[in-house]
């Protein structure tokens, strides 16, 4: 959340000030059931999954170490037939964007007609970095895809940049479940679970354990299945 206030009396106010502060400054005017929202924003903001709201570089939005990238663009004609063949072929997913170690997701809509399209995705750290990991990583993938949409210079093309940027809409509004959470660090977390699944497994046939052992694996692995609390 960006200060959009020149009251020299709160350059010290701390984030979560701010918040409280912009939040009663909306609910002033608003609607009786939109205040008691408003309320419940403030009273459940929780700063253990605290984001931020900054740019992302160039375009775009960050939140933690999580950005954000919203284009939308005209299709050549046939190009949205031509993209639905190659979906299709992949039963809409791309193994092969594994490749770029900070891709979180990326997503393709058509709409007014299959005129247009919406490219959206999500990735960790800085827009730059990541335009450059699409253009090293899967220039084929890229060009293979973008090369349906009108003005598309290719992916080495000097011009690359201002053609994302140039068709790029920041998001006014978005959230982010883990912000701080990178696509490396579920990687490494997998690789950690399935690590202690396999160790836990082992050490339950192994009868030798002394006791004390025993309980603290007993322990762990009841600390380890307790699910994050959700609403539903």
């Amino acid at each position: 959340m960006s200060k959009k206030t020149t009251d020299p009396r709160l350059d010290d106010e701390t984030r979560l000030q701010e918040f409280r502060r912009v939040a009663k400054e909306v609910a002033a005017d608003a609607p009786q059931l939109a205040k008691i929202a408003i309320e419940g924003l403030i009273r459940d903001h929780n700063k253990l999954f605290d984001g931020s709201s900054q740019s992302a570089g160039r375009a775009g939005r960050q939140s933690g170490n999580v950005s954000e990238l919203t284009a939308i663009a005209k299709v050549k004609p046939g190009g949205a037939a031509r993209l639905r063949r190659i979906f299709d072929l992949t039963g809409g997913n791309f193994d092969g964007a594994q490749r770029v170690s900070t891709l979180h997701d990326m997503r393709f809509v058509f709409f007014d007609d299959d005129t247009r399209i919406i490219f959206a995705t999500t990735y960790d750290g800085d827009w730059d970095t990541y335009i450059n990991d699409f253009g090293t990583k899967i220039p084929g993938l890229m060009d293979l895809l973008f090369a349906n949409i009108e003005g598309w210079p290719g992916i080495d093309s000097p011009e690359v940049k201002d053609f994302i940027a140039g068709h790029q809409i920041d998001a006014a509004g978005w959230f982010v479940a883990n912000p701080q959470v990178t696509v490396v660090d579920v990687r490494r977390m997998q690789r950690m679970e399935a690590a202690l699944n396999d160790f836990m497994d082992k050490m339950s046939k192994n009868d030798a354990m002394d006791d004390t052992t025993r309980d603290a694996l007993s322990k762990l692995s009841d600390a380890v299945s307790v699910p994050e609390g959700v609403d539903y």
